[in-house]
């Protein structure tokens, strides 16, 4: 982009240390400008924000940290079988009815989701269930007791 000359900043600082703009150091310091940084926002420079800033100030709305949201203790369908093998060779494995029973409060989950497959007839006690996994772990002949 072309610049006239006669903006251009070397064109001002030449021959004198005031250059025609009076006391020493006058137009070279942040006081030409209003102030460093922001200063000025909500005073002087109060226009220059409505045109080319309009949503600087003010606050829109709240986004909560990751750490205060809570969401259920979650669990597929494929991991139950897996957790139910690992129980049965650790000797932790409780059964329900001759069927090997998964208590979702004991063992740290609340909701069973559908994702994968179960082979093996499982009781699962969990707070709530998905549709599908319900239909998966009854298809494969086993039982869902919901609730607290």
């Amino acid at each position: 982009m072309y610049i006239p000359r006669r903006k251009k900043a070397s064109r001002k600082y030449r021959g004198t240390r005031s250059c025609g703009w009076g006391r020493i150091a006058q137009h070279r310091r942040s006081g030409r400008k209003g102030g460093r940084g922001h200063a000025g926002m909500h005073k002087h420079k109060w226009s220059w924000v409505l045109k080319y800033a309009r949503g600087y100030f003010g606050k829109r709305g709240f986004k909560r940290p990751l750490e205060v949201t809570w969401r259920y203790p979650e669990v597929n369908v494929s991991q139950l079988e897996e957790l139910a093998n690992r129980m049965d060779k650790e000797g932790l494995l409780e059964t329900y009815e001759g069927k090997p029973l998964l208590d979702g409060f004991k063992l740290g989950f609340l909701k069973v989701l559908g994702e994968g497959r179960v082979t093996r007839p499982l009781v699962v006690k969990a707070q709530s269930f998905t549709e599908r996994a319900m239909e998966k772990i009854k298809a494969a002949g086993g039982q869902v007791i919901q609730g607290p």
